[in-house]
């Protein structure tokens, strides 16, 4: 199904029509990537300048791209990997630390002016806790339990350096599905704590 979804981009680079393959690929899947960064720097001005830098990546390295992953999940890597930048310039530290304090009340506003009937106390809550979690850790639950992707996908995403070969993406992907384990039940028993669950599992 993704496969198909991606012929024209496919079609496009396998062409050597690089312009095409990124807008392909753009129209495709910016709206879930802007809302993947969105979600992990907590921030529209923020994600509009790191997807920004994305593209000018994707663009740098659309030639040499070899198919070994999706389109979607090469993107995603691209994201995070520019998210990355943005977030250990210096310069952008003191902003990101007050926007991921701000994240989950200014996300509670704009559902109360948009979605009313969709706020509530308990929504709002749990929003909270899910803002205190890591970056990355933000990515795995959106990548994973958002977006649906497999955790190869995942391990591809979120893996530091160079493509990496199977081996290692098998043995990161096994270090996610481990680390997700443990970041659940972190955040049952953070729920658990501000009494949003019941006692019994």
């Amino acid at each position: 199904m993704e496969d198909a979804r991606e012929d024209a981009i496919r079609d496009a680079h396998r062409r050597g029509d690089l312009a095409g393959a990124a807008r392909a690929g753009l129209a495709l899947y910016r709206v879930e990537v802007f809302s993947f960064l969105c979600a992990r720097l907590g921030s529209e001005s923020d994600a509009h300048e790191v997807f920004s830098q994305m593209s000018e990546d994707l663009w740098r390295g659309l030639d040499g791209f070899g198919w070994r992953c999706s389109f979607r999940t090469w993107l995603y890597a691209l994201a995070r990997h520019a998210a990355l930048r943005f977030e250990r310039t210096p310069a952008n530290q003191p902003a990101r630390r007050e926007s991921l304090s701000r994240a989950a009340s200014l996300a509670a506003e704009e559902r109360s002016r948009t979605r009313p009937y969709l706020r509530t106390e308990v929504k709002d809550r749990f929003a909270a806790l899910r803002s205190t979690i890591t970056p990355d850790e933000q990515s795995i639950l959106v990548l994973r339990v958002d977006r649906g992707l497999r955790w190869d996908e995942v391990a591809r995403i979120l893996h530091d350096g160079d493509e990496p070969d199977e081996a290692t993406v098998a043995r990161e992907a096994s270090n996610l599905r481990q680390r997700f384990r443990q970041l659940k039940e972190r955040l049952r028993e953070m729920a658990r704590a501000e009494g949003l669950l019941d006692d019994e599992r």
